[in-house]
């Protein structure tokens, strides 16, 4: 059975070749689509500090900041992490999803907002991460997840919720240890933020300006004991 400990090797084993490879803008959906999807979604609900869970070496968190926005990054990943206060300075922190779902982290909260961008992965940690979110967040608080559209998989496969065989075909750099990761349909999805004490605020569909295809899913949520008017 895949967990949470397979996908935090492979990270760690491909940190350098992750750096290089954002760094060097060579994954073409992220470049034309995703990456500025996120980012003006965010910006759109003006968040004075955000938490940015799962940020690498922290190409979004950098972005945010640029804009005026009191951003912080944390990561599992401790090279990532490095790298990310090198590029920025001290905004991001080394924590494991486990050690914050456990409590054992010492994150400036509350936030205004917090973003999860392809950055959700394994089944349980998902799960846990995202019923423990209303602990960092202002009670306003929103959630901004990007993930991988779930039309890409029932293209090529079964639309059924459950393990994937990942692999890192298509990368430029010498990426090693693929691992399996957990797809959802976005009904899955929905009936999770539901379970969780969110609601869905709105979604949105990156397009791949040449294929017309979507690329990415981004979810806004917040918790269901406050409505949001834009």
């Amino acid at each position: 059975m895949p967990n949470s400990q397979d996908i935090l090797q492979s990270w760690e084993a491909n940190a350098d070749n992750w750096i290089r490879t954002i760094d060097a803008g060579e994954i073409e959906s992220r470049v034309i689509a995703t990456n500025s999807a996120i980012l003006d979604c965010i910006i759109h609900y003006r968040p004075e500090r955000l938490l940015d869970i799962g940020c690498g070496e922290g190409w979004l968190t950098r972005a945010l900041r640029q804009k005026g926005i009191d951003a912080y990054g944390t990561d599992g990943v401790e090279t990532l992490v490095k790298n990310a206060i090198q590029k920025d300075g001290p905004f991001y922190f080394h924590y494991t999803y486990t050690q914050i779902i456990q409590g054992t982290h010492d994150l400036p909260c509350p936030f205004d907002a917090i973003t999860i961008n392809f950055a959700l992965l394994d089944k349980d940690d998902t799960d846990s991460i995202i019923q423990y979110l209303p602990n960092l967040l202002s009670e306003t608080g929103l959630v901004f997840i990007q993930t991988l559209h779930p039309l890409s998989i029932a293209t090529s496969g079964d639309y059924v919720s459950g393990w994937k065989e990942g692999s890192w075909q298509g990368m430029k750099q010498k990426f090693v240890l693929p691992y399996r990761w957990y797809f959802r349909t976005i009904q899955e999805w929905v009936n999770l933020f539901n379970k969780t004490g969110f609601k869905l605020l709105t979604l949105q569909e990156p397009i791949h300006p040449v294929t017309k295809s979507p690329v990415s899913i981004i979810f806004v949520l917040q918790q269901n004991n406050f409505n949001y008017k834009s």
